[in-house]
């Protein structure tokens, strides 16, 4: 376990400790695989869990309080990892955009408190389609209401981008180019990284989600442990979701509710 928290959270190699720990190189480099795959085994269901009903209130309540958004869950954002010895016959698959070198991507979704709901690290793709779930910002525009909008946005978006800064200060193996050559590997290193994240957040008492909280014993046991199924159609909800004109309306109307809002009101930055 030390050499495999060593290896988390300053990155060092995994032949640093030949001397110190009297392990060898490959037997560090199984203590972290397998230290990783017992913390996803025994913490992922409850440390990376959706949210229940009850955080979703909490989680609108919370947003539209400090950032003006209705209805606003969690932002999204992504990370690049770099892959040091990414195998020759993938490079050309992770390799692309602004990264001149092998990188696998995060896709992560964070809310106010920090808290990483969900994780998905992979091949990079799309993360901003124009989904009715998704608000996206606007590039230089001269209508006064959109660009307040575009602020707003900006500084909602802020909350992952500083759960990604918190995230790799604390486990600073996420800041190096990783070293091994397998995929599975780094996905079992990633997802530990994560749990251990929300569970220092869980500790220090900084998260909203009501797993970390005092509350009383009858909320407690009333509480709904899922978002009720309201019998709507899934296929309907897809098409919504995915639809441009309701993505296209939604967003006007957000334009218009951030336009109004009291000049009193202030960005969270």
């Amino acid at each position: 376990m030390t050499s495999a928290l060593r290896q988390l959270a300053y990155g060092t190699a995994a032949d640093m400790f030949v001397e110190y720990l009297k392990i060898s190189e490959q037997t560090s480099a199984i203590c972290l695989d397998n230290f990783c795959e017992c913390i996803i085994h025994l913490y992922k269901e409850r440390y990376m869990r959706s949210p229940n009903a009850y955080d979703v209130e909490r989680l609108y309540s919370k947003h539209e309080e400090k950032h003006g958004f209705k209805g606003m869950l969690r932002s999204i954002d992504c990370m690049h990892w770099e892959w040091k010895n990414c195998p020759v016959a993938l490079k050309g698959q992770y390799t692309g955009g602004d990264h001149k070198k092998p990188t696998i991507m995060l896709k992560a979704v964070a809310s106010y408190d920090l808290w990483i709901w969900h994780a998905f690290f992979g091949m990079a793709d799309c993360i901003y389609p124009d989904w009715a779930t998704l608000v996206k910002g606007y590039a230089a525009q001269t209508d006064d209401p959109r660009i307040k909008f575009t602020r707003f946005q900006a500084s909602a978006r802020k909350d992952v981008e500083r759960a990604f800064g918190v995230l790799q200060g604390r486990f600073h193996i996420l800041r190096l180019a990783v070293r091994t050559m397998s995929v599975n590997k780094m996905r079992r290193v990633m997802d530990c990284c994560i749990i251990l994240y929300n569970v220092i957040l869980e500790d220090q008492g900084y998260a909203l989600s009501d797993s970390k909280e005092d509350f009383t014993t009858e909320l407690m046991e009333n509480r709904p442990e899922r978002i009720p199924n309201r019998g709507w159609d899934q296929d309907i909800i897809i098409r919504e979701i995915r639809d441009r004109m309701v993505h296209d309306q939604l967003t006007d109307d957000l334009v218009e509710h951030i336009w109004n809002l009291p000049p009193t009101f202030r960005t969270t930055n």
